[in-house]
């Protein structure tokens, strides 16, 4: 018990209450201020949105040797304890901890998982002094994975430290029985846990695919020999029966994803799930560097207490976006063809939110924490996503540096990385090849060790030093404007054609829906300037029948709204009569058990949402040299 105490600052986390759920934490404080006082965080770094852990924690008490303290509840997250001389301060306090998600804490019979923002509470002045950890209660044939470092000299058990608190909350916990496998990158161990698979998924095929995103990145970053900026990593997958997302942190990545994402053992092809998941592996890694330790400036020391605004989440998020799945056909799990699917249904992507017209990206980013990560049924209508209009002002930029031919965004990135290695703020061991000097005024200075804060203006200049111009107006354009991208006039640059599918029924009527043979057809969302507006539709309305005819799937209507309306009369020399659509679509709609009947005009101010396709054009590559280089360098693995 001596050596657990060492530390000044020291949690115990009993993890043997399953069946309730609950984490049993005690604090331990060494020399505790006369008044104390801790807090729990209200969000974590990655997830832009108060999430209010402190809910969570309930039953808290403190105690000087046998003696119990008075704890005073400061507001919703913080608590302030009367201490009497340097006696150790033992607090004790219960998490309860349910929520799948990869953003706070889990347990139950069959796994564990916690990140440190829902159970440790911050102990405010001491933030910067060494933290210690220790697991007890785990069930038995359990397992711990983690990035945080062991602690040395602790003896048996599961013991951890941390340089300081911000390090203890960027290290999430998996608990379990799960498989685990290792793989080496540029000599770099990297482990693969994975939580609730089905039996048969092949590990041993993830391992290898993960090996070649992880090596690529890392060459892109520090060239053929360099080594990434930490000693290990930490893959956490959960896999569940429906689910996505991921969230980043200096050497680890805690991951959910559906169970039939997972590669199959005999099945050699690359289906759209495990696509999906592995763009989600590439998107959490890129993150070590762009975000983690590349980071906005006004992140670079986290307030844990409130909102933490910036307007560069299109550059963190949307850049991790675009160079995600550019990084799959870079290290050839998948070809070109493939590489301009993804990129044609961001496209259409952007193009489906009405929203893009009312909101910047800039503005985007700022309002990610009352808008992105609440969202509602005008979500499309008010904002647009800094991811994937992101990833598009981000593959604007990169193919307008290629077309004319100064460079290319992955300089650009690596240009940023290097300046911040310059002054020493990164542990980088190899600066990118070629990488010229910059006044160190370039860069914003960092105030926490290990990371640089990045600015916009930061951007700007590393455009136009790799670039030889001012992208001043661009950036002006694509980031703080509202009109519409240039991709499509950007896409013959690298030998691509744009194409476009009509629109489904839903897409064409502005419509966003739910859909199945019970629930029926239920509207979710209705975009701004629909012809589904214009007829009075509404979420939360289910739409029971189209021209008299029951429907539990929209697109089922097609079927018969493309069926012609004869015309009286012939056309001379016609030999059929003449035919033209119904002008006037009617709608049985259920809203709030009432039976409503609507009109729906679909040719008056509908909204076409056609889906976007984007195609190699081969034959005008073999007869335009320069473009057939310039894709081939676009697509190149880093050197």
């Amino acid at each position: 018990m001596r050596a657990e105490r060492a530390a000044p600052v020291h949690y115990r986390v009993d993890a043997s209450g399953t069946h309730t759920h609950t984490y049993r934490v005690t604090l331990t404080i060494e020399r505790p201020s006369p008044e104390q006082v801790v807090s729990l965080p209200v969000w974590i770094a990655g997830s832009y949105m108060v999430r209010e852990f402190g809910r969570h924690l309930s039953g808290l008490q403190a105690f000087q040797g046998r003696a119990a303290r008075p704890v005073e509840q400061v507001d919703k997250t913080t608590w302030r304890i009367e201490c009497k001389g340097s006696t150790a301060l033992v607090l004790h306090y219960e998490v309860y901890a349910f929520d799948t998600s990869v953003r706070t804490a889990f347990l139950s019979t069959a796994r564990g998982f916690f990140n440190n923002t829902s159970l440790c509470l911050r102990v405010q002045g001491r933030e910067e002094q060494a933290h210690h950890l220790s697991l007890v209660g785990l069930p038995r044939a359990w397992e711990v994975a983690t990035a945080m470092q062991p602690r040395r000299g602790a003896g048996r058990g599961l013991h951890y430290q941390a340089a300081d608190y911000d390090e203890l909350v960027d290290h999430p916990f998996e608990l379990g029985p799960f498989w685990r496998g290792r793989f080496k990158a540029q000599g770099v161990e990297h482990e693969f846990v994975v939580a609730g698979a089905w039996p048969g998924f092949d590990g041993q095929r993830l391992l290898r695919d993960t090996q070649r995103i992880c090596e690529e990145h890392i060459r892109f970053w520090h060239g053929a020999r360099g080594k990434p900026p930490f000693q290990k990593y930490v893959f956490m997958l959960n896999t569940v029966d429906d689910g996505y997302g991921g969230l980043e942190h200096r050497a680890s990545t805690a991951l959910i994803a559906a169970r039939k994402d997972l590669p199959r053992v005999g099945e050699a092809g690359l289906g759209d799930g495990y696509l999906t998941l592995l763009g989600l592996i590439s998107h959490e890694y890129f993150h070590t560097w762009n975000v983690k330790r590349l980071k906005p400036a006004e992140l670079c020391r986290i307030d844990h207490t409130k909102e933490n605004y910036t307007e560069l989440l299109w550059f963190f998020e949307g850049f991790t976006s675009y160079f995600d799945d550019l990084a799959l056909v870079r290290c050839g799990l998948i070809d070109g063809g493939r590489y301009a699917k993804l990129l044609a249904k961001a496209a259409t992507a952007v193009q489906a939110m009405p929203g893009r017209r009312v909101q910047s990206v800039a503005q985007a980013s700022f309002d990610a924490w009352n808008k992105y990560y609440r969202q509602d049924e005008n979500t499309p209508n008010a904002t647009i996503s800094y991811y994937t209009k992101g990833s598009q002002v981000a593959l604007c930029l990169d193919l307008t540096l290629r077309r004319e031919g100064r460079g290319s965004l992955d300089e650009v990135m690596r240009r940023l990385w290097a300046l911040g290695a310059e002054r020493g703020s990164h542990r980088a061991s190899v600066a990118p090849p070629g990488a010229r000097a910059a006044p160190r005024s370039a860069l914003s200075a960092p105030r926490d060790p290990g990371s640089i804060g990045i600015t916009e203006a930061d951007i700007a200049h590393a455009l136009r030093e790799v670039g030889g111009r001012s992208f001043d107006a661009e950036l002006r354009a694509w980031v703080h404007g509202r009109g519409e991208l240039p991709v499509a006039d950007l896409l013959p640059v690298m030998g691509l054609a744009q194409s476009q599918e009509p629109a489904r029924l839903s897409a064409a009527w502005g419509l966003r829906l739910s859909e199945g043979p019970v629930t029926g057809c239920i509207v979710r969302q209705v975009l701004r300037g629909s012809a589904a507006e214009a007829a009075g539709l509404c979420a939360g309305d289910e739409i029971l029948a189209v021209q008299g005819w029951r429907v539990r799937r929209l697109d089922d209507a097609a079927q018969w709204l493309a069926s012609p309306t004869p015309v009286k009369g012939r056309t001379a020399g016609a030999a059929a009569p003449r035919t033209r659509p119904s002008p006037v679509v009617d709608l049985l709609v259920n809203r709030d058990q009432r039976i409503v009947s609507l009109q729906l005009r679909p040719d008056a101010a509908a909204t076409r949402l056609p889906t976007l396709q984007w195609t190699l054009d081969e034959a005008g590559l073999k007869a335009d040299a320069a473009c057939a280089d310039r894709r081939r360098a676009w697509w190149r693995a880093s050197a």
